[in-house]
């Protein structure tokens, strides 16, 4: 079938995208899906740093490329061997597609599993090449999933059935954002109630990080962010502090507010800065999470000493730890209730036509989650 996606020819060019514009709006051929693979048309796809940052060149992927990863659709056809979803079920897509069958995948660890990992990198499907064509060459499918487009082929293993009541354009979002921040606080961290907390970067993962936080009790919130109308936000969706780091007394705030620093401090930002200054703010004892992705070859340096002498730890989080089929549901009953009100941090839908200016207010901080709904009237 012919469709409409978001293609990116070249990494690393230079804004202002809307005039630049690394993503083309072409039409392309997209095959019909193989066995356990299934044909989902888009309602709705996050813009997220992640996307700005294979754009922009800090972690390059193979082009032409097919762009989006964070998104939501309904099922319109199934291949062969896909008995478990059905045409007309609505779904998240999770951007770690899983086989269910590798190692990781039985420790019960999805988000890190070792076939879906080998596929992502090269831009295929898990069940080998790519299903997306234009100009004569195959196109390269982002994280499986390539939901900057109108339509998408991908694998069983990179959908979670939902509700069909929650509208797919918030629903996108459950499928990088809630997961990656929420999952990196409950899944990853533990965080207990009564812990103290520190939240470094309020995008849209860092954001959901802080509602994380105020779900699991934390008893201390202090959110962390250069910019001063995000910290804002933070204070209005539950934030007991707020700290520009730009600040040169910045350290010592946050260590006279909790009585000598953090339990936890979340790295959502994803620069070497923003982790320098999560080590910076935890207690003996304490424990960064990092769950930001830093420009491919990126360092982070420490005091080995001080990390042994203060028994402080360093863990990574990727798709927030999250088991998709057992968070996504929970997640959004969640957000039924109104204890995970992640609709507070859309701040506008967009046709894909759009999309490049989209990433203009992205670089430019001055938006949190625009959904891209490819079939906009």
């Amino acid at each position: 079938m012919k469709m409409k996606a978001a293609l990116l020819l070249e990494c690393g060019m230079k804004g202002p995208y809307a005039e630049t514009k690394p993503l083309k709006i072409e039409e392309v051929e997209l095959d019909p899906p193989r066995e356990n693979e299934m044909l989902v048309k888009i309602g709705g796809g996050g813009i997220c740093h992640s996307d700005l940052s294979v754009i922009n060149g800090d972690r390059p992927r193979p082009v032409p490329l097919a762009m989006g990863h964070e998104g939501a659709g309904e099922v319109v056809e199934v291949g062969p061997g896909v008995h478990d979803v059905k045409v007309g079920d609505h779904v998240v897509f999770q951007f770690s597609p899983s086989c269910g069958r590798c190692r990781r995948c039985l420790e019960g660890r999805p988000q890190v599993c070792e076939v879906g990992a080998v596929a992502k990198a090269g831009g295929d499907l898990m069940g080998g090449g790519r299903r997306i064509h234009w100009n004569g060459q195959s196109v390269a499918h982002h994280t499986g999933v390539s939901c900057f487009a109108e339509y998408a082929v991908v694998d069983r293993g990179s959908v979670v059935v939902i509700d069909k009541d929650l509208p797919l354009h918030e629903a996108a979002l459950f499928g990088c954002a809630v997961m990656t921040g929420v999952g990196a606080v409950i899944n990853t961290a533990r965080i207990l109630p009564g812990d103290s907390v520190a939240v470094i970067g309020l995008g849209g993962v860092g954001l959901n990080g802080l509602l994380g936080a105020k779900l699991a009790g934390a008893a201390q919130i202090i959110a962390v962010d250069i910019n001063d109308a995000k910290l804002g936000l933070a204070r209005q969706l539950g934030a007991t502090h707020t700290i520009n780091p730009t600040d040169p007394n910045a350290i010592q705030e946050l260590r006279d507010i909790t009585n000598g620093g953090v339990d936890y401090a979340m790295e959502l930002a994803g620069t070497v800065p923003a982790m320098k200054t999560a080590y910076a703010m935890i207690r003996y004892g304490g424990t960064v999470v990092t769950a930001g992705l830093s420009p491919a070859g990126a360092e982070f340096a420490l005091n080995q000493s001080d990390l042994v002498s203060q028994e402080k730890s360093i863990k990574g989080s990727y798709m927030g730890s999250c088991v998709p089929v057992r968070d996504i549901p929970r997640f959004i009953d969640l957000y039924r209730q109104g204890r995970l009100p992640v609709d507070r941090l859309i701040d506008r839908t967009i046709p894909l036509d759009q999309i490049n200016a989209g990433f203009d207010k992205l670089a430019s901080v001055a938006t949190v989650r625009q959904i891209v709904v490819p079939h906009m009237a």
